[in-house]
């Protein structure tokens, strides 16, 4: 299981990356593994606010579908479209081109708060 150093991660299995004044989201390499062949994804429009650890899409899949949480409170500022045509992307590059959303951070302290990956390891190991 891929859990990289530099990126920081929700007990529900997504994962957050700095991008300049950004913030990437995506599943983890964990979570798309325990889901199977990903069939589709239900990301939001660009413009719509999230707070932190609300619902901001779906994700469906052979074994399962399950809601995407916001690792921030913040808007949509890009959504990556391919994911629309190709989500099986998600299954083969969780942590580049399966990324889902970026946030523009209502709060960067809410980022620095979230797990890193030695506490994710620990999070993972006790699922």
């Amino acid at each position: 299981m891929n859990i990289p150093a530099e990126l920081r991660y929700t007990d529900q299995h997504e994962w957050a990356r700095k991008d300049g004044k950004y913030i990437l989201v995506g599943i983890t390499d964990y979570a798309q593994g325990q889901l199977g062949d990903v069939v589709y994804v239900d990301l939001p429009q660009v413009g719509k606010r999230f707070k932190q650890h609300a619902s901001f899409g779906t994700i469906e899949a052979v074994k399962a579908a399950a809601d995407l949480y916001s690792p921030v409170s913040g808007e949509i500022v890009e959504v990556n479209q391919k994911l629309s045509e190709q989500p099986e992307v998600i299954n083969k590059d969780p942590y580049g081109a399966g990324w889902m959303v970026k946030f523009k951070a209502d709060d960067e302290s809410e980022f620095a708060k979230l797990m890193d990956a030695g506490a994710y390891q620990k999070h993972v190991g006790k699922s």
